[in-house]
């Protein structure tokens, strides 16, 4: 076994809207992972549910408010980076009260789940797209 490894626990949500689509955010310039799409979350904070830290993630970057009962869990990836070990589950999220707006500068867009690998996805992030293409489906047929 090598050196322990620092477990990081990010939560994250899939947004789900009318439409069946998913919402992705695009990293801003700056910040590790830079300009790849990611789903709307962030690290929970010490003495933080994750349900907790969405609904303060989606508060601060999105201007939305979401109550827990809301927040369903769905998945989680487990992945090992080269500095740290990254635990993040995966809530579905289908009701919420606001506008989703990009607070932080970042973009924003409503993806089909089944086009989500069209977009550059952080290593962790890959693995949760099968759950939401089996939970959202394709979507509506053309």
């Amino acid at each position: 076994m090598g050196p322990a490894m620092k477990l990081l626990l990010v939560a994250a949500v899939a947004l789900i809207d009318a439409d069946f689509r998913v919402l992705i955010a695009e990293r801003p310039e700056g910040k590790q992972l830079a300009g790849m799409w990611e789903f709307p979350g962030g690290k929970v904070e010490f003495g933080e549910r994750p349900e907790q830290t969405l609904i303060r993630e989606l508060r601060e970057e999105l201007g939305i408010a979401v109550e827990e009962p809301c927040l369903a869990p769905l998945t989680f990836a487990s992945h090992a980076y080269e500095s740290f070990h990254l635990l993040m589950p995966l809530y579905a999220c289908r009701r919420w009260n606001g506008f989703v707006q990009p607070l932080e500068g970042q973009r924003l867009k409503w993806v089909r789940p089944a086009e989500l690998r069209n977009y550059p996805m952080p290593p962790a992030d890959e693995p949760l797209i099968p759950a939401l293409i089996e939970l959202v489906g394709a979507g509506p047929s053309a």
